[in-house]
């Protein structure tokens, strides 16, 4: 029985399982959004969540942790140095995992694994949504049509007649060729 024993072994030994997800942690890192298969993005979430968290605090000792975890130099400054100042008021949940549909091959489920905070569209429509106002009731005045009247009097008075504009002749300069003719334009 398998009662408590939570660690998806993805059909792989251990060995390969690790070398497995150390990649694709790498690649999340430097990417930002990865496609694979849902199991395999589930398992990557539990891998890499406590590696951004260590990420954090950039000591030494947390660069060592997280570089026996990653086995990659890039990865490592990439996620110390851009991917740990925008996640430092995050409390955790750094990565999303989107269900995709299935693989032509094999029909697998596939996901797309993204960091949540490197997501441009979403943090668009979430600029757009905390802009929006509340909208306001008119005023009294407006109801019963006194405003409206006063409103289009200061606006005729504020418009200003037109002045006639001159119209000049413009002069077309003379091009020269690469013949070295002239030629106008």
């Amino acid at each position: 029985m398998r009662h408590n024993k939570k660690v998806n072994h993805l059909s792989r030994k251990s060995g390969h399982r690790h070398a497995l997800l150390s990649n694709m942690a790498s690649s999340l890192i430097q990417h930002k959004r990865i496609v694979t298969t849902e199991a395999k993005a589930k398992a990557l979430r539990v891998y890499v969540e406590p590696l951004i968290t260590k990420s954090k605090f950039d000591t030494t000792h947390s660069r060592r942790v997280v570089f026996s975890y990653l086995k990659d130099k890039n990865a490592v400054t990439e996620l110390f140095r851009t991917i740990a100042p925008r996640v430092a008021d995050r409390p955790g949940g750094y990565t999303r995992v989107l269900k995709i549909g299935f693989r032509q091959g094999d029909a697998a489920d596939m996901a797309l694994i993204e960091l949540v905070d490197f997501n441009e569209a979403a943090l668009a429509g979430d600029k757009k949504a905390a802009k929006k106002s509340t909208r306001r009731s008119r005023s009294k005045k407006e109801k019963t049509g006194q405003a409206s009247d006063a409103h289009v009097a200061t606006v005729e008075s504020v418009v200003e007649p037109e002045t006639p504009v001159q119209s000049e002749t413009l002069v077309q300069p003379e091009v020269e060729s690469d013949t070295g003719e002239e030629a106008k334009v």
